[in-house]
Order: C-alpha cells, then structure tokens, then sequence
C-alpha cells in the first residue's frame, strides 16, 4: 500500500478516536485566526502530495517531490512579510501556500495543480517543471536547490544594504527587508552550502549588513542517508557572525515564535541568522520512492505517528480555536476540492514543441531610463592624469579599465565583485584606481571563494543592480560554474521570463602566458560556457575592441537582462607589438564613449580572396603576424575576428567569408570540444564546397615554462596550414 494512503488513513482514523500525539502545550504569541489559516495551508499542502501522487500514477502528472511532514513551515512564513523575497527548499509548499494567504488574489490551489500538471498555463514555469515560485509572493523558482541557491540568497541580502547607498532604477527590495532561504538538512553538508555560510559569517564579521535568514529543515534523512543525531546543532551552535535559533517543526505554536524571534533579530541588527526546524519526511524523498527498502517499518512507522497535521489539530483543539471535528472537515473539504481542481488542471493546454519550450531562455527586454552619459567635467575628474593619455595608442589592459570607468560613471547600478577587483586593481592591473574612483562598495573585494563571487552577483542582480564579477582565472571558474549553469541561466527559463539574472562576467582567460602558471593560470577550454543555453559569450582581441564590446555586454545586461561572459585574452592585457620589438602594432587609441560593437558583429581585416582565415583572441594577432609571410607567398588572405564566440553569429560569419575560396580557422581552445568543431560544421552547412581546414590546440593541458605554448598554434602552424590549403 502506498505510504500516502497509510498516512491519511491515519489521519481519518486517529482524528475521529481522538488518539492524538502528545507535545507541548501551545505557547507564544500566535493568533488563534493565524493558527487556523496555518492549519488550512497544511492541509492544502498535504491534499496536493496526495493529488499529484494520483495524477503521476494516471499518466496526468509528472516529476514531484513532496511536502508531507515539512507543513509547519507555514508558520515560517505567516511570522514573515510577503515582501521578504524567499529563496525555498523543494519541500515548502504549505510555505508558499501560507504566504499567498498573505496577498489578495491568488489561487494558489489551481496554480500549483497547473504546475503538477506541467501546463503551459502554470503561472511560474509556464510548464517548463514542478517548482515552487511565485513573482507576486516574491518567490524566485528554484530547479534543484541541493545548496546552489544559498550564494545568491548571501547576494540578495547584500543587495539590500547596498540599494540603501545606491538605489537602482529597477530595485524591487524594500529597504526594510530580509532574504530567507531554506534547504535541507544533507543539504546543509554540500560544499556550496559552506560556501554561503563561511560569506555570510565573514560578511557579518565585518560589520557589514546582511539581513539574511537560512532556515534548515532538518528531517534527519537525505534521501536515503542519514544525518547524524545532534550534527546540525553541533555545527551551527557557535559559529562567529552568525545567530542560531531553534524550534520544534511540529509545533506551529513554537515555530512561528521562534521564526518571528528570528526575523525580528536579522529584520533590526541587519545580521545573518540560522534557524534549526525540526521536521519529520512522509512518503519518501520524491516520486515512487519508498522508504521501507532502506529504513525498517518500524522507524518509518515512528515518524508517521508524529504526523504535523495530527499535532496541529491537538494544538487548535486545546486553545480552542478549531475542535477536531471541525478540523477533520476542513482536511476531508480540502481533499475533496483538490481533486476536483485537478480533475480540472489536466485538461489545460502543455508545451508541444520546442519553440514553445525555448521562448523562455532568453529573458524579455526591460525599459531602462535614457543616459546621456557623464559631463565632461565629471569624466575629468574622475580620469584625472589619464585623459590626456587617450589620444595615445595603449595596451588593453587600459583600454578596458578606462572602458569600465566610463560605463561605471554613466550607470550607477554597476557593481564590480571579485577576489582583488579594489584595492590591489586585480592580478593584472585592469581595475587599477576604480574603487579610489566609485568605493568600496561599488568595487568590492570579496573572500577567496568563486561560488560566493557569483552567488553575490547573481543576488544583487535580484535587485536591480547590474554585477559585473570577476573570476581572476578561467580554470578558477569551474569551481563554481554551477552557479551560471543551474542557477543564472535557468532563473528565467524556469520563471518564464519573470526572473532574470543580467550580468557581465569578466574573465581572465585563454593562453600565451609566458612560462606563468601552467594550466591553472592559462586555460584554453571555453565548452563549459558555449553549451550554457541562453549565455552570450564575447571575447575580444585588441584593446579598442575590447572597450567598445564590453559598452555592448553592459547595454545587453541592462536592457535586455541577459547573462554576459566576456573573456579577456591574458597574454593580450600587455601586447604593445606585432611585427618586431617596439613597433607599437597591437596598441590602440581609446575610442570615443559612443563607439559599440554590436553584438554578434564580426570584425574583418584585408579583402583577400585565396584564403579567409576564420579566429578569435590570440588567433587573431597570431594571423596577423602572419600576414606578411602569407603575401609573399601570393596568399591574398583576410582575417575574421568572430569576437561573439555563443551564440555564434552565424549569417555574419557567411556574410564574412563571402567570395573567399578557402576557409582556415584557426582555433586557440583544445582539438576536441574547440570552437573549430563548431565553425567548422557551420561553413561545411552554410558554404558547401568550400575547402575548409583547422588549425587548433592539441587536446592537453598547457605547461609551465619554455613550452608555454607548444600545444597551441602558431604564426609557423597557421603559415604551414595556410600554405597546405592553398596549394
């Protein structure tokens, strides 16, 4: 028999005989009218476990994890107010239920049916998967939440503080708010969910704002491990910066007092706080799993005793709010109109094709006030010495710091995160002077943690901010890719385009190093971030294409809310020549503030018909040192700087190669997963005969020392490549 039928048979039986579990006796200060409505939200929640259990069996429902034994965090959400945005743990229905309780207009029966039902007329996802989420409860969808939505939640939080200094146009949290974020007691273990505590004590340590509030719902079980007795209070107890309440989950009495204590220490001292819930799991971890494979009948049977419904109902009963007669008809009405709203939900319209289920990966466009940019006298105070060096050619390291100074005076919502951004201007100097130029708080030098980096700037961008974090190192960014994948480029595809992430990641990248670092400092694999739906990654080659990129990346963050990677070429910061010491060939005036490169443009240098040669970053200066080499073989070549690396710009790159008999691409990232295997599948489609060859990077690591670049290409591998097509 399934589990859910023993539980509500039950809850029937046990009800009508009065045989109902001890517990304390109800204390604190929740309202009768309150505890009933906590009530009703439980049964509601408990009434949609069992209707999408019903719906799976019958082919009408699909992929669920249920809240049966979490319903006491209703009283979570009752002490909070429906303007605190919550990030929530995929067990927290009776959560959002209660708050929509909390907010005129809401069906949230029928929404949440539409949602089991994978409608495309669910009001979050658009049938897209079963999430919790809510815009008018101000419930951000969460897909997965084993721990990747805490860093956020630690920038969200931030953000609060930081709008109360620099308010942006598009900020939606108000100044009094907090952020709550639950997870689950295995979860608490996960490296990113360290990660987020470690930054919110280390935050807090500091003095500086963060009214955030975790929330554990400890269970006592991950799936089908057990946590061990006593673990997550031994841990959270004592740690520095960081308030440690607890309650009993069962006990909605003593929950709401003590999620209101909570709320009310991290609403007034503007702190972090940790909130230990204890709760029991019905049913299983999610679908079809049954618990009596992995846990003794007895002990499954235990837990099943101390139903939260059985202990609402004692705790109604004996402040006289609700008899359990009474009770029982509200959990038998609820059941009854659930299953007749469901029979209901299964017939709207779901997603058919993949247009349909694609129309939420890119976020719709928002309406941002006009700039006109900064006077002339701001920028002169602001640049000081260095605005009488832009007439000068310069490197591009200088290029893109001056670039970032005028975007960050025109836009004040722009903040910069990362690991040595302010004081110290980055590893390479690039963001020299900024925070002397914008504070600390607009440049911030966040702790040594990459996830932490993003999860602030993918909070912040809740707010209305535009995060432009820093990761200082390709390879560094795997440690915390998660958060661009599973977190900011499916806010909106899970949201149907009500929640966003708009940011500019900038990242140090690629190779040519000399002798620095080995693979950890010079890393050519771009795949993690080409196959990121929805992400647009740029990548320039030269310092004035490097600033007039990234005014395109901020304006398509800003306007358009899109998620921007642009990697910057670390041999390139530097690059003064080209052809011989000290001709300055690779130095470039600052352009105009006016001047952008419009996303997916492609760049051309020379008209040559023999060959073109199709490449990026170093590609295109080591092209470009072969030039010369090229003509005096009777090479009639051009070089095509793709710079918007994904998507690719397809019909530009067509367009680009027109009347060229030959096509070499040249590809600095690895043989294997590179982006010559995608150029070359897109000429080989779009211009069918055209001789096509590749020159790329061999499928290895990147050493340190002389051989720096012996596994890349080369001016010598690109002539001799050149040559052999050509022949």
């Amino acid at each position: 028999m399934d589990r859910a039928d023993i539980v509500h048979d039950n809850f029937l039986r046990r009800i009508a005989a009065r045989d109902i579990p001890h517990g304390s006796a109800p204390s604190g200060a929740l309202p009768a009218f309150q505890a009933v409505e906590i009530y009703r939200a439980a049964c509601l929640s408990r009434a949609l476990d069992r209707q999408s259990r019903v719906m799976q069996r019958a082919g009408q429902g699909f992929y669920t994890i249920g809240s049966s034994g979490h319903e006491g965090l209703g009283a979570v959400a009752t002490a909070l107010r429906p303007t605190d945005m919550a990030f929530l743990h995929y067990r927290d229905a009776a959560f959002q239920i209660a708050r929509s309780r909390q907010v005129p207009g809401q069906s949230i029966a029928w929404d949440m049916l539409l949602s089991f039902a994978a409608s495309s007329e669910d009001p979050i996802s658009g049938g897209r998967h079963k999430v919790l989420g809510s815009k008018a409860l101000n419930i951000p969808p969460q897909t997965s939440t084993i721990a990747s939505h805490l860093p956020k939640a630690m920038g969200a939080a931030y953000a609060i503080g930081a709008a109360r200094r620099h308010r942006p146009e598009h900020a939606e949290l108000p100044e009094d708010g907090i952020v709550y974020c639950s997870f689950g007691d295995a979860s608490a273990n996960h490296s990113t969910a360290q990660g987020a505590f470690n930054a919110a004590q280390w935050t807090s340590y500091q003095g500086i704002p963060l009214p955030l509030l975790f929330a554990c719902e400890d269970n006592g079980i991950g799936i089908s491990t057990k946590t061990p007795k006593g673990w997550i209070a031994a841990s959270f107890q004592n740690r520095p910066g960081l308030k440690y309440f607890a309650c009993d989950g069962l006990d909605m009495f003593d929950t709401f007092a003590t999620a209101q204590e909570a709320a009310h220490y991290v609403r007034t001292r503007r702190k972090p706080a940790f909130l230990h819930i204890r709760t029991i799991r019905l049913y299983g971890h999610a679908g079809a799993d049954m618990p009596t494979t992995y846990l003794p009948r007895e002990e499954v049977e235990a837990e099943e005793a101390q139903d939260p419904l059985l202990h609402m109902v004692r705790g109604l009963d004996q402040i006289g709010a609700m008899t359990p007669e009474a009770a029982l008809q509200v959990y038998t009405a609820t059941n009854a109109r659930v299953a007749r709203i469901a029979a209901e939900a299964v017939t709207r319209p779901r997603l058919t094709d993949a247009k349909g289920v694609m129309a939420a990966l890119i976020p719709p466009k928002r309406a941002c006030k006009p700039t006109n940019g900064p006077s002339p006298d701001a920028r002169a105070q602001v640049f000081g010495s260095d605005l009488k060096q832009m007439a000068e050619p310069q490197i591009m390291s200088r290029l893109i710091n001056w670039a970032l100074t005028d975007l960050m005076l025109e836009h004040r919502e722009i903040v910069m995160m990362g690991e040595d951004v302010g004081r110290k201007g980055g590893v390479y100097g690039v963001t020299q002077k900024l925070q002397a130029r914008f504070g600390a708080d607009r440049m911030i030098d966040t702790l040594l943690d990459e996830q932490s980096i993003l999860g602030l700037a993918i909070g912040m961008a809740q707010n209305g901010f535009i995060p432009m974090p820093e990761i200082q190192f390709l390879a560094y960014l795997h440690n915390a890719e998660d958060q661009l994948r599973g977190e900011a480029a499916t806010l909106p595809f899970f949201s149907n385009g009500q929640y966003s992430n708009p940011m500019v990641l900038r990242i140090a990248g690629l190779g040519y190093q000399k002798g620095f670092g080995g693979h950890f400092h010079n890393d050519n694999s771009v795949a993690v971030l080409r196959d990121i739906p929805g992400l647009i990654l740029a990548c320039p080659s030269n310092g004035a294409d490097a600033a007039r990129m990234l005014r395109e990346c901020v304006r398509l963050a800003r306007e358009e809310q899109r998620l921007v990677v642009f990697l910057e070429p670390i041999a390139l910061y530097p690059m003064r020549d080209l052809h011989g010491e000290k001709d300055g060939g690779w130095m470039q005036t600052y352009p105009d503030p006016s001047e952008v490169i419009p996303f997916g443009q492609v760049g051309c240098h020379g008209a040559g018909a023999d060959l073109a040669i199709v490449t990026f970053g170093n590609g295109v200066y080591l092209s470009r040192q072969a030039e010369p080499a090229l003509a005096e073989a009777g090479i009639r070549a051009r070089i095509i700087d793709t710079r918007w690396l994904s998507p690719l710009p397809k019909e530009a790159l067509t367009q680009a190669v027109a009347g060229a008999k030959r096509i070499l691409i040249v590809d600095e990232t690895r043989h294997t997963g590179g982006m010559a295997e995608a150029l070359m599948a897109h000429f080989h489609e779009a211009c069918p005969g055209i001789p096509l060859a590749r020159v790329t990077a061999e499928d290895s690591f990147i050493a340190t020392g002389p051989a720096y670049a012996a596994t890349m290409p080369s001016r010598d591998s690109i002539l001799a490549a050149a040559k052999e097509i050509c022949a």
